[in-house]
């Protein structure tokens, strides 16, 4: 499977996350055509990244070799049929988006050569772990073909489709859970007496030994939760579990049906 030119419908966050791990890699194509519904947005990117190619119908992003659908789900049946005459039995379509089926995408477009993915934040920094489904057509030669063009990305896993949504929730979506919290914590450190620059090595250096601690060192989640006595927001975390149970539950509901 030799691709030469790439095709994004969407100019987005995860346009952008892609792009920019093939230019930290140095990764070449003879095209890489990018469209978005908002002209602006796709002129934007290239001025971050000079190489690709802004076009102005969907149709063109859709008559490369590969073609990544970064649209969000209400809107994904829709950019299908807009795309239909123009994909090709040869073409790859990958679909960045939740909820919207193999099956819904085969009876659509006339190529089988149909993958679905949820992307991660972190392929930024060509460290992602982005699950992948494979339509039943791929020959194993051609997954990994296509696995190891888009290894630029970080590890990308093959797993059943019924899983991508939970992957979703407890991957792709994770690090917002968290995120806003170190921001948080630096911006104390810093109301405590730290420089901006000793708060952020000190709560990274800590994040990282905490990490080993709770995977590796052998004791079970409540047995380290108790080495430290003081738990200052304590009284708080039964509220804080249900929020989490209550928004991700809810919305790995909404996404899967």
């Amino acid at each position: 499977m030799k691709t030469k030119t790439l095709g994004f419908i969407g100019g987005g966050r995860i346009t952008k996350i892609f792009l920019n791990a093939f230019q930290r890699e140095e990764a070449e194509f003879d095209t890489i055509a990018v469209y978005d519904h908002k002209p602006e947005t796709s002129l934007s990117l290239q001025k971050q990244f000079p190489r690709i190619l802004p076009v102005g119908l969907s149709a063109e992003a859709a008559a490369q070799d590969l073609v990544f659908l970064a649209v969000h789900p209400p809107v994904m049946m829709e950019t299908l049929e807009k795309i239909k005459d123009i994909v090709t039995s040869e073409t790859v379509v990958i679909s960045l988006a939740p909820k919207i089926s193999l099956g819904k995408m085969e009876a659509v477009l006339p190529t089988k050569k149909l993958v679905r993915m949820i992307p991660n934040a972190t392929s930024f920094i060509n460290k992602g772990i982005n699950p992948m489904c494979f339509h039943s057509s791929f020959t194993e030669k051609e997954k990994e073909s296509l696995l190891k063009m888009l290894k630029v990305f970080g590890k990308n896993i093959e797993v059943e489709e019924r899983m991508l949504e939970g992957y979703a929730i407890i991957s792709a979506m994770l690090p917002t859970y968290f995120w806003f919290q170190w921001k948080k914590i630096a911006e104390i450190a810093v109301k405590t007496g730290f420089t901006e620059q000793e708060a952020d090595k000190l709560i990274r250096q800590t994040l990282r030994r905490s990490m080993k601690l709770y995977y590796n060192s052998g004791l079970s989640p409540e047995e380290v939760m108790d080495l430290i006595p003081v738990k200052p927001i304590g009284e708080h975390e039964g509220e804080i579990e249900n929020i989490l149970e209550t928004k991700l539950l809810g919305l790995y509901e909404k996404i899967r049906t």
